[in-house]
């Protein structure tokens, strides 16, 4: 009885003993927790940001107001203005001073950060690139504040830092109060030619002596204070773009007379600015969603730039809810517009562009606004502004609530395919991020990808949809990326101006995009993806989010466990490299079968120590015999082995090893390859790699033959080397080869 007993009590001992032995056996390299929480690495939830993703039942944010007046004096190139700001404090917190943004002061020759966005001299240089780096013709740039003072005329002390300035007030700002005060402002209007990164200022015309004003970033403008940065104070220093509050605004744009100003919001006074003429085309276009309306014609702004008028008129424009307002103003604009009908509401889509945008301007650019409009209101939520405008310039695409600068223009009127496509798939990002960060409002200076990333997604998904002749980003694209020097690599989960200028692109951008097309076509599926990804815009529309805020919310919506994901492709410089390892044929010998030679056939990719490469000496037989009734422990009941052999009978059974060499885990994605001609693709989910993060193994019955297995076959995982993921190997350079080799030559 006691030997009974001992012995009873030593099966789950020796049972955890050869649990052990078999996982120290399958993995004998460091564990790195590919699998574990992010919780460590986000902000963790509260009261304002919940866990599931949700601004939380506190969730506050300040606001503010602008009353603007902004004069343009053409012959000085200077922007005179005055503004009220009126700053609501909904935080619990009592402010003792304000931070507003001076990015103006960036072009400042002192700035710490001029010039040194991409230093690199070298002994053969053009003229253009030695003025960015030594800025050999001075200009002037940056504000001169005149006052700054309150409601009661008093002034209000300021301490300028760069591009930040601090407003003392003569009195805390307690929770739940409101302050008013007024600013009174100047500032040369820098010439976009002289310096990289030139996101606004205007673009001189010598041909015919006129400018194009692109004004932006132009006002000064509240810093955001949030529950999770508290004041949002980093410098500008052009990469990292802005972090703004939602308010409402009324302004006051007053040009010369001959101008024709687009602007962020609507226009109040169109009858004091436009002539009869355009007010009846106007009112045309607003009913025509088939074809964009011709407000300005060619020929009226030729007629209209030829003299410059020295009169002044005054354009009154409103705009309620959004984050920041910007212009363009010019005499040299031609005018298209067309009204575009989504589910809530009609949309008027404008552009605006000088002669040297024809013909291909006048022939794209209002459609590809419309197509924007269309299908990102389909994935997130209806556009909620009256109108979006595309204006052309030059080198540039740059986004601002209801109006954006777009580059592209033809040479002499004629424009090739790739640079057409380009430009479309220019006005479409800049038109799309009234999205991300326009209206799901983040932090652009601290987190760069979450709004080129997120709109570069959608924009993508456009292009795919309505221009499929276009290239478009797919998984395959970021390989070459992912697979650089890890010394220079930084992850997604880097501040916006600490990435390198020649890889800000791709890290910012692209890689995003692809995680989010991974996880919407192979991790989650299409129509679950879709609806979280919906649910994130709209609960963090016209608020701030944070990355745990997307997060956690694509989980919350999917029922999806995705930190295995978001820490490997967000966190990591790791990327994606599954190697086929082995592959094993077997079939199970029949009760009336002869027992053959075991010849056992181990089909493997070169390198490994077996010889056989292809499925040629056929399967190795396996011999199943009756299970022991010592194996069922404490069961009375058994198995039908008669049944389990006739479902096995005839059948091939696999034995699939993958070894992970690039160290992300993923999806593993099989695809077999029969004898008949047919093809199926099974999907094994990541967490297969929990047990072991650098192989696993996998046995699948088939009742075909299969003569050849392939990992990723249609690329949707940015597999590196599709060299090392077919059995029978193929002699074919596999698509990154080629692109080493391309690279080499």
């Amino acid at each position: 009885m006691i030997s009974k007993l001992y012995n009873m009590r030593l099966l789950p001992i020796l049972i955890i003993t050869l649990l052990i032995n078999c996982n120290l056996n399958a993995q004998n390299q460091p564990w790195q927790g590919k699998f574990e929480p992010i919780d460590h690495l986000i902000a963790p939830p509260n009261t304002y940001r919940t866990a599931s993703g949700a601004p939380g039942k506190d969730y506050w944010q300040q606001r503010a107001n602008y009353n603007i007046k902004a004069s343009l004096d053409e012959k000085t190139n200077t922007l005179f203005g005055e503004e009220t700001i009126t700053y609501f404090n909904n935080s619990p917190d009592e402010l003792a001073y304000l931070w507003l943004q001076l990015d103006q002061n960036v072009n400042r020759k002192e700035n710490e950060d001029f010039g040194s966005i991409n230093n690199d001299i070298k002994d053969f240089i053009t003229t253009r690139k030695m003025q960015f780096l030594t800025r050999a013709i001075d200009f002037p740039a940056g504000y001169s504040i005149k006052e700054v003072k309150d409601t009661n005329n008093s002034n209000l002390k300021i301490m300028i830092n760069n591009t930040m300035m601090k407003v003392k007030l003569n009195t805390p700002l307690k929770s739940g109060e409101q302050i008013s005060f007024s600013i009174s402002w100047s500032y040369p209007i820098t010439d976009r030619s002289m310096f990289p990164l030139s996101r606004e200022g205007y673009e001189y015309f010598p041909e015919d002596d006129n400018s194009a004003f692109l004004i932006a970033h132009w006002f000064p403008r509240m810093a955001v204070y949030s529950d999770t940065e508290g004041w949002q104070n980093q410098q500008f220093q052009k990469l990292g773009e802005f972090a703004l509050e939602f308010g409402n605004y009324d302004v006051e744009i007053t040009v010369p007379a001959d101008h024709v100003v687009a602007a962020t919001g609507t226009l109040e006074n169109s009858e004091s600015v436009l002539n009869k003429t355009q007010l009846k085309r106007l009112k045309q276009a607003k009913t025509s969603f088939e074809k964009p309306v011709i407000i300005i014609t060619e020929e009226e702004a030729e007629l209209n730039k030829k003299t410059k008028s020295s009169t002044k008129k005054t354009w009154k424009f409103k705009a309620e809810n959004v984050r920041d307002f910007a212009f363009a103003s010019s005499r040299k604009f031609i005018w298209d517009a067309q009204a575009v009908k989504l589910p809530t509401h009609t949309v008027m889509a404008m552009s605006l562009y000088p002669k040297e945008g024809l013909p291909v301007w006048e022939e794209v650019s209002t459609k590809a606004v419309k197509n924007a409009l269309e299908v990102y209101s389909n994935a997130t939520f209806d556009y909620p502004y009256p109108v979006a405008i595309s204006v052309n310039t030059s080198n540039i695409g740059m986004e601002f609530p209801m109006i954006s600068f777009n580059g592209g223009r033809p040479k002499d009127g004629k424009i090739s395919e790739k640079a057409k496509a380009s430009m479309i798939g220019t006005i479409i990002h800049e038109v799309g991020h009234n999205w991300f960060p326009m209206i799901v409002s983040s932090d652009e200076r601290k987190w760069m990808w979450m709004d080129e990333g997120l709109n570069t997604f959608l924009h993508q998904r456009t292009l795919k949809e309505r221009y499929p002749s276009y290239s478009y980003v797919t998984p395959k694209k970021i390989v070459p990326f992912m697979t650089g020097d890890k010394n220079v690599l930084r992850p997604i989960m880097t501040n916006s101006d600490n990435e390198l200028f020649n890889q800000f692109g791709a890290n910012f951008y692209m890689k995003p995009t692809v995680g989010l097309q991974m996880l919407r076509n192979t991790i989650i599926g299409k129509d679950l993806f879709d609806d979280a990804f919906r649910e994130y815009a709209n609960r963090w529309k016209y608020k701030h989010p944070n990355p745990g805020d997307l997060f956690r919310t694509l989980e919350d919506a999917t029922a999806t466990d995705l930190d295995w994901f978001f820490k490997g492709w967000f966190f990591t410089t790791d990327h994606v490299d599954m190697q086929l390892q082995n592959v094993k044929w077997f079939k199970v010998q029949e009760e009336n079968q002869n027992q053959e030679s075991n010849a056992k056939t181990d089909i493997t990719i070169p390198g490994s120590n077996e010889a056989l490469k292809d499925f040629s000496n056929g399967p190795e037989i396996i011999n199943m015999i009756s299970t022991p009734d010592r194996d069922y422990g404490q069961f009375t009941s058994r198995l039908d082995e008669v049944e389990i052999r006739k479902q096995l009978a005839g059948k091939n059974i696999y034995e699939v090893t993958v070894k992970n060499l690039g160290g992300l885990v993923m999806p593993v994605v099989i695809e077999w390859i029969y004898s008949d001609g047919s093809s199926e693709i099974d999907r094994i989910p990541a967490q297969i790699w929990r047990r072991n993060e650098y192989e696993i193994k996998k046995t699948f019955v088939k009742a075909k033959t299969a003569v050849r297995v392939t990992l990723d076959p249609k690329f949707e995982l940015a597999d590196a080397d599709m060299n090392n993921n077919t059995f029978p190997k193929t002699d074919s350079k596999s698509d990154f080869d080629k692109f080493k080799s391309k690279k080499t030559n």
